[in-house]
């Protein structure tokens, strides 16, 4: 669908769009990125699905902090028939200047955090008890920061001290406490569902008078681990509602995780979808 607003950034998942110098529409597409590839198969209704839960979310954890919602509607910026087109999965937002980290929270023990683990018996920097293991609950959740890459690059995980070095200790303390007491309401509720949300990424940005405003997406299964509380098994790497499911695809391929990825099968995108309508119906039903 043409959209007849002037696009003014693509990334990896999501298109954006100019509105005026305070907002602008921001689209879910169905493209996928995996280990910051995108894939040349995009996942039928991803965008559509995504965006309802991270619109459920950001709803659910707004006393904490402001977000990125404006309260307009794509149908009080578009055209009648685009609008339509691309409603479940557009949203009218507020134009930040964002903080150039990836603000991620682990509350469990998996991914790069492993392997980090397994080596040095720390991540980020932060010492962790001996003994853990695959999918091990942390004491706490953690705050691992990593830098930002452009398209086609890799985040790099870094330490707290890197983090405040890139933006400042002030701003630092401020995103890490937000990240930590976004993400400890929502595994709290997420269990009630029947979910165990592993890990997860925020995004923050900074408006006009400086306020530290949670934006992108929050707590989707492409921004985040979830897991079945009720196949979790500490040990092992328990099934996951999220794209980890074409991620341990592509780690088991031979894949060398450079762009071109290879070829994702049909049946294989088909489960993930299925996944991605699970979480959203376990989450919002």
């Amino acid at each position: 669908m043409q959209i007849s607003l002037k696009k003014i950034y693509s990334g990896k998942v999501r298109d954006l769009y100019e509105i005026d110098d305070k907002r602008m529409l921001m689209v879910a597409t169905d493209r996928l990125s995996a280990f910051d590839v995108i894939l040349d198969d995009p996942i039928p209704r991803k965008g559509e699905i995504l965006t309802q839960i991270s619109n459920f979310w950001f709803d659910k954890l707004s006393h904490i902090m402001p977000n990125h919602f404006t309260g307009d509607s794509v149908f009080d910026v578009l055209p009648k028939e685009e609008a339509e087109a691309i409603q479940y999965r557009a949203v009218v937002c507020k134009r930040l200047t964002p903080v150039k980290i990836e603000s991620i929270v682990r509350g469990y023990l998996t991914g790069s955090g492993l392997k980090d683990y397994q080596k040095t018996g720390t991540i980020c920097g932060l010492a962790l008890p001996k003994g853990l293991v695959e999918a091990s609950k942390l004491p706490e959740p953690i705050f691992t920061p990593s830098s930002k890459a452009e398209v086609g690059d890799h985040d790099i995980n870094i330490s707290y001290a890197e983090c405040e070095r890139q933006i400042g200790a002030e701003l630092a303390a401020k995103v890490r406490d937000a990240a930590i007491a976004l993400y400890k309401e929502a595994a709290d509720y997420a269990l009630t569902k029947g979910i165990i949300i592993c890990d997860t990424k925020f995004e923050f940005g900074l408006d006009e008078n400086g306020t530290l405003t949670l934006m992108d997406e929050v707590l989707t299964p492409d921004s985040s681990r979830f897991w079945s509380v009720d196949t979790y098994q500490e040990g092992t790497n328990p099934p996951s509602f999220d794209k980890q499911f074409i991620r341990d695809w592509l780690e088991n391929s031979g894949w060398n995780k450079q762009a071109p990825a290879p070829r994702v099968p049909a049946d294989v995108i088909e489960k993930t979808v299925a996944k991605y309508q699970e979480a959203l119906d376990l989450l919002t039903k």
